[in-house]
C-alpha cells in the first residue's frame, strides 16, 4: 500500500513495535490492580466483591472470584511482561468478555459506571494481544519462545 504522505512512513514503521509493546503493557497493568482487589482486597473490599459476583448469579461465587483474580493478576504480570502472552491474553479475553456481556452488555451501551463499551473495549484489545502474541518488544521473543 503506497502511503498518502511517503516521508512518514519511515517513522511509522519505526514506532509499530513499541507502540505495540505500549499497548500490551498498559493492558497488562491495568488488569493487576483488579486482580489484586479480587484475591486481597487490596485496591477494594474483597466481601462487596464477593457479594457482586453473588448477587449477579456467579456461582460459586469465591471460586469464580479467585479464578479471576488469578487470570487479572498472574495474567496481567505476564501480558505486561509478554511472556507466555498468547495463554495470559486469551485467558484475560474470556474473563473480560464474560463481564461484557454477563454484566455490562444488560445495562446499555454507556452508562456512568458501568456500560458495556469500555470492558467490551478491553476484550477486543486482549484478544488482539491473544492473536498477535508478545511481539518483538517481549520475553517471548527474548526467549526464542511463544505459543
Amino acid at each position: 500500500m503506497r502511503p498518502i504522505i511517503p516521508f512518514l512512513a519511515p517513522l511509522w514503521a519505526a514506532l509499530d513495535e513499541p507502540a505495540y509493546a505500549l499497548m500490551r503493557l498498559t493492558a497488562g497493568a491495568f488488569l493487576v490492580p483488579h486482580g489484586l482487589w479480587k484475591l486481597f482486597g487490596i485496591t477494594g473490599s474483597q466481601d462487596e466483591m464477593l457479594a457482586f459476583f453473588s448477587a449477579i448469579g456467579l456461582e460459586p461465587a469465591y471460586l469464580i472470584m479467585i479464578a479471576v483474580g488469578l487470570v487479572e493478576t498472574i495474567g496481567g504480570v505476564l501480558i505486561a511482561l509478554g511472556l507466555l502472552t498468547r495463554p495470559a491474553a486469551l485467558a484475560a479475553t474470556v474473563t473480560t468478555a464474560t463481564a461484557a456481556l454477563y454484566f455490562h452488555l444488560p445495562l446499555g451501551f454507556y452508562v456512568e459506571g458501568g456500560g458495556v463499551e469500555f470492558s467490551a473495549l478491553w476484550a477486543i484489545v486482549l484478544l488482539y494481544i491473544a492473536i498477535r502474541g508478545g511481539g518483538a518488544l517481549s520475553l517471548d521473543r527474548a526467549i526464542g519462545r511463544a505459543f
